[in-house]
């Protein structure tokens, strides 16, 4: 590591290898899921990032290459959400919270200057932005079908006593976007006490003042925030109309 750099050589990669061990192990004896899940998302995580290293350095010389990047990102994260929540068939409504969230917020960063209009910066936010919206819709609507199926008897009830479908489901639902939204509220309330988050490190390694790290680095929790919350009252709103089903 020179200046806060990490280079890639023998050193980490005997370093990954016993990470990707330790986690295995203690989920294998501690019987927290599947062992070898740990080790296919390590070796999906360096494969890809080694793929996107490599693809970087040219779609970072061109706005369009840019702007297809960004697209391939969001459907990705569109997809993962499908799978998470129901079915691969429900990438179009998982799209449409993603969006939701994630476009006005970036056009209000980009319009207000705070971001310029270049790719080197577009790519990291727009990513940043695309996974919290990925994570909360996820979440989101997962808890949200599983809460409705468990209550449904209190779905039910709420329908005898004359709410309306919508009314009915949103009454059961909506408590599981307040909990789908704790980890970025915990993020955003903790930062500089409990945690130093990428943008802020990114940022100082760059170069910047700790201010303009600081800035940077609350600019996007709060903006990841507004996305997230976007993204998991349209979940909500989806799952009450019947579109998303468990």
């Amino acid at each position: 590591m020179n200046n806060g750099i990490i280079a890639p050589g023998p050193v980490l990669a005997a370093v990954l290898l016993a990470l990707v061990v330790v986690a295995a192990v203690v989920m294998w004896l501690g019987r927290i899921g599947q062992w070898h899940a740990a080790v296919t998302a390590s070796a999906r995580a360096i494969a890809q990032l080694g793929v996107v290293s490599l693809l970087i350095a040219a779609v970072l010389q061109s706005m369009w290459l840019t702007a297809l990047f960004i697209v391939v990102m969001f459907g990705v994260a569109a997809a993962t959400s499908a799978r998470r929540v129901g079915e691969l068939r429900d990438c179009a409504w998982t799209s449409a919270a993603l969006g939701a969230g994630v476009v006005p917020v970036l056009a209000m960063l980009v319009g207000s200057r705070l971001i310029p209009v270049a790719p080197i910066a577009l790519v990291p936010i727009a990513g940043i932005l695309i996974g919290g919206a990925m994570t909360a819709t996820s979440l989101t609507g997962r808890r949200a079908l599983e809460v409705l199926k468990t209550r449904h008897g209190e779905y039910e009830a709420a329908r005898a006593l004359g709410f309306g479908q919508r009314d009915a489901v949103l009454l059961i639902c909506r408590p599981s976007a307040g909990d789908a939204l704790l980890p970025a509220l915990d993020q955003t309330r903790t930062v500089g006490l409990v945690t130093l988050p990428g943008a802020f490190v990114g940022v100082l390694l760059g170069g910047a003042t700790p201010l303009q790290a600081g800035a940077t680095q609350v600019l996007v929790l709060i903006a990841l925030l507004a996305v997230e919350a976007v993204a998991a009252l349209v979940v909500v709103e989806l799952v009450a109309a019947g579109r998303l089903k468990p």
